[in-house]
């Protein structure tokens, strides 16, 4: 958030204070109305995981990685969220992995460390410190993911959404007398237009996207869902182009390796049955040439 003269509005950690805790408001009424879902200590203490790792952290981490690394690099760092995704489903609650899965997990990592390698070259001032910052946030990405499909299935999309935002409303709202939010808006005379644009941020990018999100991870999988992952470095990359950012050709590929991992991951099912297809089809034209 800027003013015209590039001077920075908020600072990183009261955008994101701000962005929890009007997002938190603007649930608040379904939150409150679906409490008599929390049922348990179980129930309670992943809805606290799913808004912590899944908004609360992540919306303080990426608003400080903003501060040193490129939009464009920012966003091909999400392709992390799958192999993150895969790799606790498998340990954390023993998903079963086939062998093309295994494959596409280690195809992945290797792009991680490539895109790692290369990461501070479409930096702006950053350091390591706001490219592990990106890379924390993708890993609560997916514990949240995981604790969505493997515990929260009974509830519906919205309840969810509304209750992980309730339990951190609270600290949302600590950190905004901490980071001194309020004294920002009544003092900055651009804060106004600072807080239109972050309430379109919270409602939409949020609050909203947070509820289908969620919707999409009860209908199908946890890695599946992560596979939005795909269009967020591609759509990262071309914004950071549009805007003038430094995109080297070694950090597009090795973006692209990693997406390419999670393809074998989430579609190596398919895979497996073309191969088998395939062999099975070779056989066969193989004994009729023998007849």
């Amino acid at each position: 958030m800027f003013t015209d003269s590039g001077d920075a509005i908020f600072t990183d950690q009261q955008v994101g204070s701000l962005r929890m805790l009007i997002a938190g408001l603007v649930l608040l009424p379904f939150g409150i109305s679906a409490i008599k879902k929390i049922v348990s200590f179980k129930i309670f203490l992943s809805l606290a995981i799913v808004g912590f790792f899944g908004n609360f952290f992540p919306a303080f981490l990426f608003t400080y990685a903003e501060t040193g690394i490129s939009s464009g690099f920012t966003g091909m760092l999400n392709s992390f969220t799958p192999i993150f995704t895969v790799l606790i489903g498998y340990f954390v609650f023993k998903v079963h992995l086939n062998p093309l899965q295994i494959f596409g997990v280690a195809l992945g990592t290797l792009g991680i460390y490539f895109l790692m390698s290369a990461g501070l070259g479409i930096s702006v001032s950053g350091t390591w410190l706001h490219v592990g910052a990106v890379v924390v946030a993708t890993l609560c990405y997916a514990i949240s993911l995981n604790t969505i499909k493997h515990t929260l299935q009974s509830i519906k999309p919205i309840a969810i959404s509304s209750l992980a935002f309730l339990i951190v409303l609270i600290p949302a709202l600590i950190c905004a007398f901490y980071f001194d939010t309020f004294h920002t808006i009544s003092t900055n005379k651009y804060a106004v237009d600072g807080l239109k644009a972050l309430t379109l941020l919270a409602v939409l990018g949020t609050a909203l996207a947070l509820i289908i999100f969620n919707r999409l991870i009860s209908i199908t999988s946890a890695l599946f869902a992560s596979s939005v992952t795909y269009f967020i470095p591609i759509v990262a990359v071309l914004i950071g182009v549009y805007f003038k950012e430094s995109i080297s050709f070694y950090q597009v590929c090795a973006m692209l390796v990693i997406l390419i991992g999670v393809l074998f991951v989430n579609y190596s099912q398919g895979i497996s049955n073309m191969i088998i297809k395939y062999n099975s089809n070779k056989k066969k034209k193989k004994g009729i040439n023998n007849d």
